[in-house]
């Protein structure tokens, strides 16, 4: 959402935009269902709920009644641990850093870098960035497809004022609304992009991308009622839409409706999620002439389109130049809300990230997809291990009905007694009953396969045991196995800079932008620094500034190992040349930094360095004049001792001023603010 840019439509204007929401949906009807059911099955892979057949249905209810001696089929784990081992590192490359953004300027504008960076830690804390980011991290390592929606968001939030004049002991809550950039992970089951270009490239070259989420009737009155303008003869007719026979706001079944997907036996999603509930309804309580007749549920779509005006009826200046609007639609009939996109940075928000890109778009297979082969081959074989278990326990026999009845034969009960009939009595028992021979002699050569299948998995991705924190045999040494873990993750690092050029430069680009043009003034804590910091947009506008990712994109073996990190200290502590062409105390902070310790906070300030200096000198003077003294006290005209607000240092403060770039400049040509 960007300031408001309202723009009055016309009946023809909302007709074409509807026109135009429904032509984007039935050019992809075949494709969004193809898609759904591709994402469906590799859920069901992910979470090992392909087999569904009636044995193993049967075997695993007996098994949550308590009955363990009925073995279910188990699915080898493939997919899952190598998605995760996945996304735990790009989680460890992109999300680690505090703040997950930082910003770099040259050292006239430090100061101006520390309010754009305070507003980018405000705006990730509040918005969740971290755990939205890691949800698409996921969605990448699983479909290939992680769409995310970034943009300048409003909402209504609460602040505490005191009012004296009604309380002096409990504070008053206000509503105020805050802005700033959102960072939202969007559903793939249910986001729809101009397909005719590459998914990493709809943000820039993309024609619409959108999504459909559902909302109760309150969320509903809510979203609405924090929206800067809406089209007011369209919100009844919105809130009345949906079907009489059902709560669920869907129209029809086509493509476009929101997609639950069937996943877990044990929890229907639907049953929850497809239905609202009407709490007055519920408690016999409901007027029953209602203003409005509100439905329970409603399927609410934004789409993001990038349009030439004139052809929409829409009479505003440069009408033949394409235009990027905001609509968003309720059950997919009513516009209620359209916006024009003055945003500087002129791209749609939402990006597609594609961790495996090789030029086929959509046809790339993912990091799942490539692994389901070798689950599904693993378990083959573990089937047939549970099959052979399975007979062993409960093998086929042939046996005299005329001895031994049925119900005696197929007992539950193993240590059950089993009564002959009258016609065995005198015979041989052994004649009654003949079972089977059972043989098992591939069930080693079955778990060897098993093996030999899973390192081909993960040959494929490129990853180790190690990697997935598993105990790995072997003679090594040290250097041996780092240059090992190092080469694994080669393949991890290739996708890490495929997501930062795909998604991650874009996206600062845009929250460069979106704060230089529309951060007002404010006065926001930064955690780093641990002051309040004044945020003057006037002066953001006028600075140079840019971002930079988090160092994890660089392994911390190729910036400094342990050994070398060693040596650094020791050489730094006995070599006066060191000491005099650096400033000691930021280099070891920074080398610190570099093996995950944060204590720049703990620096001496300027002021304070410059006082106990001063001080220091103080008390070797006055040492030097006592003992010249006869009478052991210092001479009248002795200078006083140096005092600290004579330096501008505060030593009850619970932390001193932080350093002036100027006098702490840092290991590299520009001036870094830490994180």
């Amino acid at each position: 959402m960007t300031i408001p840019t309202e723009v009055v439509l016309s009946r023809k204007a909302q007709a074409s935009f509807f026109q135009y929401y429904r032509n984007t949906q039935n050019l992809g009807n075949v494709t969004r269902n193809q898609m759904r059911s591709r994402l469906e099955r590799i859920d069901r892979e992910y979470m090992r709920e392909v087999n569904r057949e009636e044995e193993n249905t049967k075997a695993r209810l007996a098994n949550n009644q308590g009955d363990t001696y009925r073995y279910q089929d188990m699915t080898v784990p493939v997919v899952m641990p190598q998605v995760e081992s996945a996304v735990t590192h790009q989680a460890s490359v992109f999300l680690t850093g505090d703040p997950i953004f930082g910003v770099v300027s040259s050292p006239q504008y430090i100061e101006e870098a520390l309010q754009l960076q305070t507003v980018i830690e405000d705006n990730s804390i509040r918005g969740g960035w971290a755990r939205e980011l890691m949800m698409s991290f996921r969605d990448g390592a699983k479909y290939n497809f992680a769409p995310i929606e970034v943009d300048w968001h409003q909402e209504v939030t609460t602040t505490i004022e005191t009012d004296l004049s009604i309380s002096k002991s409990e504070g008053i809550p206000k509503q105020v609304i805050w802005s700033g950039n959102r960072i939202r992970r969007l559903d793939p089951y249910n986001t729809f992009v101009d397909s005719k270009v590459a998914p990493s490239q709809v943000y820039k070259d993309g024609e619409f991308a959108g999504y459909t989420e559902l909302m109760s009737r309150i969320k509903l009155k809510s979203f609405i009622a924090e929206l800067p303008h809406k089209i007011i003869a369209n919100i009844k007719p919105a809130f009345e839409s949906g079907t009489a026979g059902s709560s669920y706001a869907a129209k029809d079944s086509s493509a476009m409706n929101y997609y639950i997907p069937d996943i877990n036996p044990y929890i229907n999603e639907s049953d929850y999620k497809g239905n609202g509930t009407n709490w007055m309804q519920w408690a016999g309580m409901s007027d029953n002439a209602p203003k409005i007749d509100y439905k329970d549920l409603y399927e609410v779509t934004t789409i993001y389109c990038r349009i030439l005006p004139s052809e929409f009826d829409l009479r505003i200046p440069n009408s033949n130049t394409p235009q990027i609007y905001k609509l968003i639609f309720v059950n997919h009939e009513h516009i209620i809300f359209a916006e024009r996109q003055t945003n500087a940075h002129g791209y749609l928000p939402i990006f597609i990230g594609q961790p495996q890109e090789d030029g086929l778009q959509y046809q790339t297979k993912s990091f799942a997809e490539n692994a389901i082969p070798f689950q599904q081959l693993g378990t083959a074989y573990m089937s047939s291990i549970i099959a052979s278990r399975r007979r062993a326990i409960s093998d086929r026999t042939l046996y005299d009905p005329s001895r031994i009845t049925a119900n005696a034969i197929n007992s539950p009960n193993p240590s059950a007694k089993i009564p002959v009939r009258p016609s065995a009595y005198g015979k041989t028992i052994s004649e009654s009953v003949y079972a089977f021979p059972y043989r098992e002699d591939q069930q080693a050569a079955s778990m060897q396969q098993i093996q030999a299948i899973l390192e081909m998995a993960d040959s494929l991705s490129g990853q180790n045991r190690a990697q997935r924190g598993q105990f790995t045999k072997g003679n090594r040494t040290l250097e041996e196995f780092s240059e090992i873990m190092q080469n694994a993750s080669g393949r991890d690092q290739l996708s890490s800079l495929l997501l930062e050029h795909q998604v991650f430069v874009p996206i600062k680009y845009i929250l460069k932008l979106n704060v230089l043009q529309y951060q007002g003034g404010t006065t926001l804590y930064n955690r780093e620094q641990n002051k309040d910091v004044a945020i003057d947009p006037v002066a953001l506008r006028k600075a140079v500034l840019n971002f930079r990712i988090s160092d994890g994109l660089v392994p911390t073996s190729k910036i400094i190992n342990s050994d070398a990190f060693a040596v650094a200290l020791q050489t730094m502590g006995s070599s006066p040349q060191i000491g005099a062409g650096y400033n000691m105390a930021p280099a070891f902070s920074y080398l610190m930094k570099t093996q995950g310790a944060e204590i720049s906070a703990f620096e001496k300030s300027s002021e304070q360095v410059a006082y106990e200096q001063a001080s220091g000198q103080w008390q070797q003077l006055a040492a030097m004049a006592i003992d010249k003294s006869e009478t052991g006290e210092l001479p009248e005209n002795f200078p006083p001792q140096p005092l600290p607000e004579q330096f501008n240092y505060d030593p009850t403060a619970n932390k001193p001023s932080p350093a002036k770039a100027g006098n702490n400049p840092t290991p590299t040509s520009q001036a870094r603010l830490p994180g």
